[in-house]
């Protein structure tokens, strides 16, 4: 009986996502960065790029749940997080719907564009499947251009989406008599939702259908076998991340009020890519450090372009290389040193430290 009980409670510990004293702690300490962070760091430019970088996370994520989790490569994320962003400037600025109804709202559009995408999954994998991805971006370059009553077309539209919470407008946030900014208030709003995305995209992976998209990612052929229905789950996945990806174009297109086509090219997708291949594939916090360590790059590199050498900062300046190929050439880099040196990414990094430390001084 005590070894059944010590078993029975090994195994709910192992379904805890804070077992441990020094996980709940470290969930104390996030808790107070979250809330105190934005009142010590006030410089709207570093605040936006965490706003910026939180938002990425939420893409991010989604992204791995596809592509890390069940193994099916996507190169067409940046079209379902255009998608979200004119659903925003549709559903909360046109229509002027509140936060909660115009970013469920693009997260159901992303969800039935990944659903029609999702079936081009049944029989293709691997570099077949990116190709048919690839082609997303071009498509919705053609729409977002030529849907001019929906996007603006080559002109781009505005995205006048409320941010209020019932009585709390996050635009600009009162709180006993102390005002905080646009983006304190915006800082407060896009990482509250990457800790919700990411808790329930945690939980999603321990699940028994996260279960079968590992199962399928692994071996898909053997996963069938064993009674696993491989092309209910391949499309599910696609509409789970699909919808994530929008919520995420949702929030960058109403944080940013303004949207246009040239916003959602190869690039974008491209950065995802570099995102959950740098943080860790099939690991929901390493799609948060990808986020954190690649995302800030563009934003950061155009802060400072004029301090690289070599960066050319106008057309017709001194310089080898464009601030536009200087990203492109990163994101590449990254990728492939991270594939050839570092395949578990920032993640695995993190899991050999904590490894070490856990098992010291018996490491080696």
């Amino acid at each position: 009986m005590g070894a059944h009980r010590n078993a029975t409670l090994g195994y709910a510990d192992d379904l805890r996502l804070f077992p441990t004293p020094l996980k709940r702690t470290g969930l104390l300490v996030m808790l107070v960065v979250f809330l105190v962070l934005p009142t010590i760091v006030r410089d709207d430019f570093w605040l936006s790029v965490l706003i910026y970088v939180g938002i990425t996370a939420v893409g991010a994520i989604g992204l791995n749940l596809l592509t890390g989790y069940c193994g099916q490569i996507s190169l067409g994320h940046a079209f379902f997080i255009g998608a979200g962003a004119y659903a925003a400037a549709r559903f909360g600025g046109a229509m002027g719907l509140p936060l909660p109804v115009w970013l469920l709202g693009a997260a159901l559009v992303g969800a039935i564009l990944g659903g029609l995408v999702g079936p081009f999954a049944l029989r293709l994998r691997g570099h077949y499947l990116a190709i048919v991805t690839l082609g997303l971006v071009f498509i919705g370059d053609h729409l977002w251009r030529n849907l001019t009553g929906i996007t603006g077309g080559n002109s781009g539209t505005s995205v006048a989406a409320s941010a209020s919470l019932g009585p709390i407008d996050l635009d600009g946030l009162s709180v006993f008599g102390q005002f905080y900014s646009r983006n304190q208030g915006w800082f407060w709003l896009v990482w509250g939702l990457v800790a919700i995305v990411a808790l329930l995209a945690k939980n999603l992976a321990r699940t028994r259908p996260g279960r079968a998209l590992q199962a399928i990612r692994d071996r898909d052929q053997a996963a069938e076998i064993i009674g696993v229905r491989a092309g209910r789950y391949k499309i599910g996945a696609f509409m789970v991340s699909s919808a994530i990806a929008s919520m995420a174009g949702a929030l960058f297109g109403a944080y940013q009020q303004f949207v246009s086509p040239d916003e959602w090219d190869l690039l974008l997708s491209i950065q995802y890519i570099a995102i959950v291949i740098v943080g860790g594939l099939g690991t929901i916090f390493g799609s948060i450090l990808g986020a954190v360590f690649v995302g800030a790059l563009p934003a950061l590199i155009d802060r400072y372009s004029d301090v690289i050498p070599g960066v050319r900062t106008s057309v017709g300046g001194e310089g080898f290389i464009s601030v536009f190929a200087l990203n492109q050439a990163i994101f590449g880099l990254l990728i492939v040193l991270f594939l050839v040196f570092e395949p578990r990414g920032l993640a695995g990094i993190w899991l050999r430290i904590r490894t070490y430390f856990a098992h010291w001084p018996f490491s080696y």
